[in-house]
């Protein structure tokens, strides 16, 4: 993103919608009224402003987080992918696989050494062996490593608002 544009998103955004957003990401589920009163503002102002910041794509979505332990997934894992041959048609296809894979977290192309950072979660070292099988299958993949997380410090999505 350019700096121009930044500064442009940047004054668009008064501190009030500032406030909005911090407080939604914190809770999606808040109510408008709660909202309007946390804000400072009356409950009509509020929902027009959070419905401007939704329509302007400053929200993304909303969603529930899960907690991964309590649903059975005692591991997660970073595996590290690197291609031997950066073919667009093998990289587009392994993007495609990992894309339907729903115990992949996340997915980044990276610069480096390696192609590729995946978050993955298993339920235990058997399950977790067999998906980097799967993963090592994929057409291109070259090689891959993975880590272990033996304790996870911080996880969000939240942004600086």
């Amino acid at each position: 993103m350019s700096e121009k544009l930044k500064e442009s998103t940047l004054h668009h955004l008064d501190q009030t919608d500032c406030k909005i957003l911090r407080k939604l990401q914190y809770d999606g589920r808040i109510s408008n009224s709660q909202l309007a009163k946390d804000v400072n503002l009356s409950e009509t102002p509020c929902w027009r402003r959070w419905k401007k910041l939704e329509e302007s794509g400053y929200i993304k979505e909303y969603r529930t987080v899960l907690d991964h332990r309590v649903l059975g997934y005692g591991v997660v894992a970073f595996i590290q992918v690197s291609f031997l041959s950066h073919d667009v048609n093998l990289t587009d296809e392994f993007e495609k696989s990992i894309q339907r894979l729903e115990w992949v977290q996340s997915c980044h192309c990276i610069t480096g050494n390696i192609d590729y950072l995946i978050q993955i979660i298993a339920r235990d070292l058997d399950e977790f062996s067999e998906r980097i099988s799967y993963i090592r299958h994929i057409p291109g993949v070259h090689s891959i490593q993975s880590n272990l997380s033996v304790k996870n410090i911080k996880d969000t999505t939240n942004l600086p608002v």
